[in-house]
């Protein structure tokens, strides 16, 4: 039996303490808005946060959940349903095509504004570049992160 919290709500499970945590998301939870992307925790559609941090969940174990609070994209939003500023951003900068990539993409972009509220362009390429975008969005989520920073898009822009 694994007990985690998943957005704030309590969960006892009795499955394989190996199973992804993007398994027991998807699959034995309902909440779809975690993509399976790669398997082999390469681009990024996976992202969840365990205790804050961001992991990818198709090759973190259950087992590592086990006493911790696991947050997915549908966790993020306030009790009277007020959007996460950083998917308030996503939103207006127009940043999904597809979309698929896009909730590990705003898993991880809360993440970095998370430890540095004022990233510059550099920082944000860097803390992204391990998410993957099959459309070529990167520039509207940069301009996405800047937006939910409170940066300016000329402040932070290379020369």
């Amino acid at each position: 039996m694994t007990s985690f919290s998943i957005n704030g709500r309590s969960v006892e499970l009795d499955a394989d303490p190996a199973t992804p945590i993007l398994w027991i998301v998807r699959e034995q939870l309902g909440l779809n808005g975690t993509k399976f992307g790669c398997g082999i925790a390469q681009c990024g559609a996976c992202t969840v946060h365990l205790d804050g941090r961001p992991i990818r969940s198709c090759s973190t174990p259950l087992s590592a959940a086990e006493g911790k609070n696991i947050t997915t994209v549908e966790g993020l939003k306030s009790d009277d349903g007020t959007l996460h500023k950083v998917q308030q951003a996503w939103i207006e900068a127009q940043v999904p095509q597809c979309g698929y990539c896009q909730s590990g993409q705003i898993m991880s972009a809360i993440a970095l504004l998370e430890r540095n509220p004022q990233p510059s362009d550099e920082q944000i390429d860097a803390a992204m570049a391990g998410n993957v975008c099959r459309c070529g969005m990167y520039g509207r989520i940069r301009t996405a992160i800047k937006s939910a920073a409170g940066i300016s898009q000329d402040e932070g822009a290379e020369a």
